[in-house]
C-alpha cells in the first residue's frame, strides 16, 4: 500500500460500500446458519457473495477449511477494492487503518505457535489484508519459536517495543505484554500526522472514530489483565490517544467490569451508546463483555457514518462489520464441527 495524490471521493467510494453493505448477512441469515452442518453452511455460501471464493477453492478444501479459507481470502479481496476506489487521503486512512490486519497476523502467529498449533492451521486464520507479504506470513507462521516471530517482525513498524515485551513474556509466561506491544504500536502510527486541532467536517470524525477504537481498545486490556492473575501494571498496557483514560484511571477501573459501565455511561460516548452499554452490564464473563464491546464499537462507528457520510468513517464502519461477519460465520461453522448447541453457538455472535 502507498499513499496516492489528488483529492479524496469519499462520495464515489460510500455509494460503493452501500451496496456492499446491503450484501451482509443478517439476523435471518445466521438463525439459519447455526442449524446446518458445516456442508450445508458451504452450499449456503456458493448462493451469496462468497461464491467466487466458495469456487475457486471447492477442489482443494473441505468442510471448515473451505469456508474458513474462503471467509478470509473474501475479507481481503473486499479491503482491495475499497483501496482500489479510494483516492487521495482517504486512500490513505483506509490504507493505515487496515495495517490492523497486519496486527492480527502477528498475534495469530504469536498465539498460534505458543499453543502449538499446526503451521497450516496458523495460516488459516491469517487475514490477508494488510501489509505484509505471503512470504513474512508464511515465515510467520512456520517459526520455531515466539521469539523467532518477534524477531522476523523486527523489519516491521511493530518491531518498536517488542524487545521489552518478549522479555516481559518470559518472565511471566503470559502473552499479554507482547499482544499489547503490537496493538499499541499499530494505533500510535494510526494517529500518526493527525491534526487534533481540527473542529468539524471528516477529519475531525476520523479522529473521533479512531479515538474510540483506542478507548474500547483500553476497557479490554483492562479487563484482560484483571483476568491474568498476574500483578501487571495496568497503566503500562495503556494506549495513548483515547479521549476516556489516563493511566491512572485506567488501573483503578481494572477488574471492575460493572464500574468501567458505568464509567462510559457518564462520558461523552453514554448518549449514543445506551442500548449497547445495556448490553455491556448484563455481560456475563470476560467473553460476553468482549462481544458487547465489540457490539458497541461497531454502533459507535454506525453512528459517526450517519453524523457524516461522505468521510472516512462509512468505510470504517463497513470495514468493522465485514470483519465482524466474517468472525461470527466463522464461529458457527467451528461451533457446528465440535457439536455445539444452537444456544452455545449463539451466545458467540454479536449481531447489531
Amino acid at each position: 500500500m502507498s499513499e496516492t495524490s489528488g483529492e479524496s471521493n469519499a462520495g464515489y467510494v460510500n455509494a460503493r460500500l452501500r451496496v456492499r453493505r446491503a450484501k451482509l448477512f443478517d439476523e435471518d441469515d445466521y438463525r439459519k446458519l447455526v442449524r446446518m452442518g458445516t456442508g450445508e453452511i458451504a452450499r449456503y455460501m456458493e448462493e451469496t457473495e462468497y461464491e467466487r471464493e466458495m469456487n475457486a477453492l471447492g477442489t482443494r478444501h473441505e468442510g471448515v477449511d473451505l469456508i474458513e479459507y474462503a471467509l478470509n481470502r473474501n475479507l481481503a479481496r473486499h479491503f482491495e477494492d475499497i483501496l482500489g476506489w479510494a483516492e487521495g487521503e482517504l486512500y490513505t486512512q483506509i490504507a493505515a487503518y487496515l495495517r490492523k490486519f497486519d496486527a492480527w497476523n502477528a498475534k495469530t502467529a504469536i498465539r498460534g505457535i505458543y499453543s502449538g498449533e499446526p503451521v497450516e492451521e496458523i495460516k488459516t486464520d491469517f487475514i490477508r489484508a494488510g501489509e505484509f507479504s505471503d512470504q513474512l506470513l508464511d515465515q510467520l507462521a512456520a517459526a520455531g519459536s515466539v521469539q523467532e516471530v518477534v524477531e522476523l517482525l523486527d523489519g516491521t513498524i511493530f518491531a518498536e517495543g517488542l524487545e521489552a515485551a518478549y522479555q516481559e513474556f518470559t518472565s511471566l509466561d503470559v502473552l499479554v505484554p507482547i499482544e499489547n506491544a503490537i496493538d499499541r504500536t499499530f494505533y500510535e502510527h494510526l494517529l500518526d500526522g493527525i491534526d487534533t486541532n481540527v473542529y468539524g467536517g471528516p477529519r475531525e470524525l476520523y479522529h473521533e472514530a479512531l479515538q474510540a477504537e483506542i478507548d474500547f481498545r483500553n476497557v479490554r486490556n483492562a479487563l484482560r489483565l484483571s483476568q491474568t492473575g498476574t500483578d501487571l501494571d495496568p497503566a503500562t498496557y495503556y494506549i495513548a490517544g483515547g479521549r476516556l483514560f489516563d493511566e491512572d484511571q485506567l488501573r483503578q477501573l481494572v477488574g471492575e467490569p460493572a464500574a468501567l459501565v458505568e464509567y462510559v455511561r457518564d462520558s461523552e460516548y453514554g448518549d449514543e451508546l445506551e442500548g449497547a452499554l445495556d448490553r455491556l452490564a448484563e455481560a456475563d464473563g470476560l467473553v460476553e463483555f468482549e462481544q458487547a464491546l465489540d457490539a458497541a464499537l461497531l454502533e459507535y462507528a454506525d453512528r459517526l457514518a450517519y453524523r457524516y457520510p461522505v468521510s472516512v468513517c462509512s468505510a470504517l464502519s463497513y470495514i468493522l462489520a465485514k470483519e465482524r461477519e466474517i468472525e461470527n460465520v466463522r464461529a458457527i461453522a467451528r461451533g457446528r464441527e465440535v457439536g455445539l448447541s444452537v444456544e452455545e453457538i449463539e451466545r458467540e455472535l454479536v449481531v447489531t
